[in-house]
C-alpha cells in the first residue's frame, strides 16, 4: 500500500500555514494591517528602568558604569541595535521560509556610532545615532542570487530598519 506524501508545514521553525494565513487575512481585510504596539516603562532608580511589553517579564535597562550606571542591563541605544537585529532575523526567517530557503545558521552583528556631546548637553546637535550598520552572516545552501533577493526583500520590509532610516513623528508629553 503506497504511503501518502508528507507535507512540510514548517521550515526554519516557522509555521508556513500560520504565515500564509496571516497574509491571506490581511489581503481579505486590509484594515487589520494597521496595528498599534505599546510598552510601559517604569523607572527603578539610578539609570535603571524596566519595560513591560504584553505579558512578558520586564526587560531591564541600565547604563554602563562608564556612563554613570550600574550595568545591570543593556542601555536603551543597545536595545535599539538589538531591536534592529531581532527584526532582521524575523524578516530573514519569514522570507526565507516563504521562498523555501533553509537557514542553517543566521547571526547579525549590529553597531552604531553616537557622539555623546549632544546627549550630555555639552553642545547642540543630534543626540542619536550618526549611523547604524549591520552585517548578516547567513549559512544556507541557497544560490547567491536567491540570498541576494532574500536580503533585498528583508531590508525593504524591516519595520525597525525603516523606523531608524526614515523620519518618524514622535510625540512625548507630560501626563
Amino acid at each position: 500500500m503506497p504511503q501518502a506524501a508528507t507535507v512540510t508545514t514548517a521550515l526554519n521553525d516557522v509555521d508556513l500555514a500560520a504565515v500564509g494565513g496571516l497574509i491571506e487575512k490581511v489581503k481579505a481585510e486590509p484594515g487589520i494591517a494597521a496595528t498599534t504596539w505599546a510598552a510601559e516603562v517604569a523607572w527603578t532608580g539610578g539609570f535603571r528602568s524596566e519595560a513591560k511589553v504584553r505579558g512578558f517579564a520586564p526587560a531591564r535597562s541600565d547604563e554602563p558604569a562608564q556612563l554613570g550606571g550600574t550595568d545591570t542591563g543593556p542601555n536603551p541605544v543597545e536595545q535599539v541595535l538589538g531591536a534592529l537585529g531581532n527584526c532582521l532575523a524575523v524578516g530573514y526567517a519569514a522570507n526565507a521560509t516563504a521562498a523555501g530557503i533553509e537557514i542553517r545558521d543566521l547571526r547579525i552583528e549590529v553597531s552604531g556610532d553616537i557622539d555623546l556631546h549632544a546627549f550630555l548637553g555639552l553642545r547642540p546637535g543630534h543626540a542619536g545615532f550618526a549611523n547604524v550598520s549591520a552585517k548578516v552572516h547567513l549559512d544556507t545552501d541557497a544560490s547567491p542570487e536567491a540570498v541576494q533577493a532574500l536580503h533585498e526583500k528583508v531590508t525593504a520590509t524591516s519595520p525597525v530598519g525603516h523606523t531608524l532610516a526614515h523620519p518618524v513623528a514622535v510625540s512625548i508629553e507630560l501626563a
